[in-house]
């Protein structure tokens, strides 16, 4: 049987305040391509179909018209939500999607019972588990004591009644130990929402959403596939991909990762004003990518990022390397300053550090003041 797994679309997500949403329609036609010529039996989306709890029309759009074709090529989709997802919402109408044989899992309800497949080696159980905490799972069993997150798996893992002798799939959207994390994920201080990967042991392959990087933990079938596009500069120098697993007898399993190719990639770029701005140098390159600019230049070129702007139109980022340590300096500064600072002299240290380290203008000055004063009275009245 041919499985393939893939998570965190984050449809409708912005990245420092690009819409990635026409990037996502390109990358999910990508993946039909792939179901098209691969002929999967089964589709498995491990959590954060949306960005947010309250997705865009388009955004909604978007997915219906990833599973309808998924669905019209005959493979069965399971979809479980992730901590970015609304249960309700992704859960709406999936009574009816059943018949097209789409299974979406929005909420632990306390069980969790298998759909059931069969291929020429016999039946294949496959568990569709939603993002759950301690306390989702604590309401069901009262008088289990469930504190972390390892607690809360296993016990919804003992309560499923595993056939260890049959093929057990799970999905699941939780932060196993010891995987690789990126800055676009949310995590938790201290690693709270850890869950250790021994509970695990009873499943064949475990398809995993939540970390954004794709990798194994700790054994092969335990395996994220990652998000489908590069949602920070951490991400950079990932190669974003679909997992293909071809599940055979029991104990016989191949994975393989199939790379997926954006429309626009996101990348980091370290060169003098002068040189990224030569022709001989932009010219036949992807100056259309998701950008993040870091100038080498000693001074300060005058309305840097309009003129950058021209020949690379989605820079995402732009900073002067022999600025990074002067703002530093001036974070230290800040830290240890005799008297606090106002309102003003905090967002105006603020604003020097986003722009490269511009100083605000008195007329800049005097209508953020106005509107820090107007802000006061609303917050008091």
């Amino acid at each position: 049987m041919k499985i393939l797994h893939l998570s965190d679309l984050h449809i409708g997500k912005k990245v420092n305040g690009f819409s990635m949403i026409d990037d996502q329609k390109y990358i999910l036609n990508k993946v039909l391509e792939i179901v098209e010529v691969e002929k999967p039996s089964v589709v498995l989306i491990a959590g954060d179909v949306y960005d947010k709890y309250l997705p865009s029309n388009e955004a909604v759009l978007l997915l219906d018209h990833f599973l309808t074709v998924l669905s019209g090529f005959g493979c069965r989709v399971m979809l479980v939500a992730g901590n970015h997802d609304s249960a309700e919402r992704l859960s709406f109408g999936a009574r009816l999607m059943l018949s097209g044989g789409v299974y979406i899992v929005g909420s632990y309800p306390g069980y969790i019972k298998p759909v059931i497949l069969e291929d020429m080696h016999g039946k294949v159980f496959f568990y569709l588990l939603p993002f759950i905490k301690p306390v989702d799972v604590q309401r069901f069993f009262p008088e289990t004591d469930i504190k972390t997150y390892t607690n809360a798996l296993s016990v919804v893992i003992n309560d499923m009644n595993i056939n260890k002798a049959g093929r057990n799939i799970l999905v699941a959207h939780q932060f196993v130990t010891g995987a690789s994390r990126s800055e676009s994920e949310d995590f938790s201080i201290g690693g709270a929402d850890n869950v250790d990967a021994t509970v695990f042991e009873d499943f064949d392959y475990v398809a995993l959403g939540h970390l954004h990087r794709p990798q194994n933990v700790g054994k092969k079938h335990i395996r994220y596939a990652g998000s489908p596009l590069k949602y920070s500069f951490s991400e950079a120098s990932d190669t974003k991909s679909v997992t293909l697993i071809d599940l055979q007898e029991k104990g016989q399993i191949e994975i393989r990762a199939l790379p997926l190719v954006p429309l626009r990639d996101t990348r980091e770029i370290k060169d003098t004003y002068l040189s990224l701005m030569s022709k001989q140098n932009y010219e036949n390159t992807p100056t259309e990518d998701y950008l993040h600019i870091t100038l080498t230049d000693k001074e300060e070129e005058y309305d840097v990022f309009a003129k950058l702007s021209k020949v690379y139109p989605n820079i995402m980022k732009l900073d002067y390397e022999h600025l990074q340590h002067q703002h530093l300096i001036e974070d230290e500064d800040l830290n240890i300053a005799d008297e606090p600072l106002s309102p003003l002299e905090l967002f105006a240290h603020f604003f020097h550090q986003q722009t490269g380290g511009k100083v605000m203008s008195e007329e800049q000055a005097r209508v953020t003041q106005q509107l820090m004063e107007e802000i006061k009275k609303t917050t008091h009245s």
